[in-house]
């Protein structure tokens, strides 16, 4: 490659900026409800275990798709198959709007419009990383999921003051017909811009296509070859690494969920904050999230460069999840709501420094499988979802909000430990 990355071409940082687009729609139509909760289980008349319930039936039914719609992403190409997601969450989030406000049949139609709003949105992370992989060269890829995963913190960071906003001038159901609409138009960005591959999009440059051609190799050379390899089952549930790095995930996403779930109410119902303060400081973390996700993933590429992923993937990732528990720990035992709030906000900054690691990890590993290989990691995530919003409440009026938090710092340490026994450099085989 005669000619300096910076003048080959960029249409692979707009394909990751527009799939950073539908991330931050995704997490927006997902955190709603948490913010909408205190006065939505009012009007249902639900309990906060019933609560916790409606939190994880989204979550099971994402997280049980999972490694079908990584193999759906790898079989099928990950455009189209978020265009149908996209479409499948906005229609869901729009039903959640109409559900009665009286009966008993509230509460299920809730379980079961969220359960079914679970299974829309699984599609798109595994199918994103499909994407990383056809498009991003392999030294790109820390900093690209990176960028992907700030649309986690953005998502849910604008959900606070938006959906706070819109319900002191109407109503919950009134924010989530916005979101809903939100959902349309991101879209139909997508349709517009996105592609499978770039020898597919009529934009991309000759050098540039060269370029991502020659770092994609590296890891998986039958990925520009057009055709679609079996799935290596047996290889990826009999790979040691990928089982411990699906167990850090699940620790993650058992830290990462007590975010998207009880945070709002916590700061809203047990530190006292009102509608608007708990709005404003509801969006810390997500700023938090937002910030380290994509300065994660660039560190980790240069570490990874310099020092070999070893120190760049496992080693970011086990001191940010490290870090994130004992941030959680701290302010746990913190008497002001506002400080606790801010000590939080530096524990899930924490834990998004170690994001990019986990995916740019399965991708590297499971190459032309890259979307099955993290459906099956993300399905851990997700089953800590479940667990978190569900548990949570139940520690909580057994022993105190304080032994939820720090039963959720632990699971984070669990999670940082894990990495100690990743091997970085392996890879699935896939023929």
């Amino acid at each position: 490659m005669d000619k300096p990355i910076a003048e080959v071409g960029k249409l692979r940082w707009s394909i990751i900026a527009v799939t950073f687009l539908i991330a931050t729609v995704a997490y927006l139509d997902r955190s709603n409800i948490s913010i909408a909760a205190p006065v939505l289980k009012g009007e249902l008349s639900l309990s906060d275990v019933q609560l916790g319930f409606v939190f994880s039936a989204f979550v099971l039914g994402y997280a049980l798709t999972q490694p079908i719609a990584g193999w759906v992403a790898d079989r099928f190409g990950p455009y189209r198959i978020i265009a149908i997601g996209i479409a499948w969450w906005s229609v869901l989030t729009a039903a959640t709007a109409m559900i009665p406000s009286s009966g008993a049949q509230a509460f299920f139609t809730l379980l079961a419009v969220r359960f079914l709003l679970g299974i829309g949105e699984s599609i798109i992370f595994p199918a994103s990383n499909r994407l990383v992989v056809n498009w991003i060269p392999s030294r790109e890829r820390g900093l690209a999921n990176g960028m992907i995963f700030a649309g986690v913190g953005i998502g849910a960071g604008i959900a606070p003051p938006l959906i706070t906003t819109i319900m002191l001038a109407a109503d919950w159901r009134t924010a989530f017909w916005v979101t809903a609409v939100v959902g349309v138009v991101a879209l139909f960005i997508w349709v517009l811009i996105a592609r499978d591959k770039p020898e597919q999009h009529r934009w991309v440059s000759k050098d540039e296509l060269a370029l991502i051609c020659e770092g994609r190799a590296v890891h998986e050379p039958a990925a520009s070859a057009g055709k679609h390899s079996a799935t290596p089952w047996r290889a990826i549930f009999g790979n040691r690494s990928l089982g411990f790095l699906m167990l850090s995930y699940f620790c993650f996403g058992y830290v990462a969920y007590i975010y998207f779930s009880w945070f709002f109410t916590y700061l809203a119902s047990v530190r006292g904050l009102d509608l608007k303060s708990s709005g404003l400081y509801g969006t810390l973390p997500f700023i938090a999230m937002a910030v380290a996700s994509p300065f994660g993933g660039w560190v980790s590429d240069r570490l990874t460069v310099r020092f070999g992923a070893r120190v760049g993937r496992c080693a970011i990732a086990g001191v940010g999840m490290g870090l994130s528990g004992v941030c959680i720990a701290l302010a746990s035992g913190v008497i002001d709501a506002r400080v606790a709030a801010l000590v939080l906000a530096a524990g899930s900054g924490s834990l998004y420094l170690a994001q990019s690691a986990f995916w740019t990890l399965s991708a590297d590993i499971g190459r032309s499988a890259a979307g099955t290989v993290s459906g099956f990691m993300n399905m851990g995530c997700q089953i800590g979802g479940v667990i978190v919003g569900i548990l949570t409440p139940i520690l909580a009026q057994s022993f105190g909000w304080t032994a939820s938090f720090l039963f959720t710092a632990a699971v984070g340490i669990v999670g940082a430990l894990s990495w100690l026994l990743i091997d970085p450099d392996t890879q699935l085989r896939t023929e």
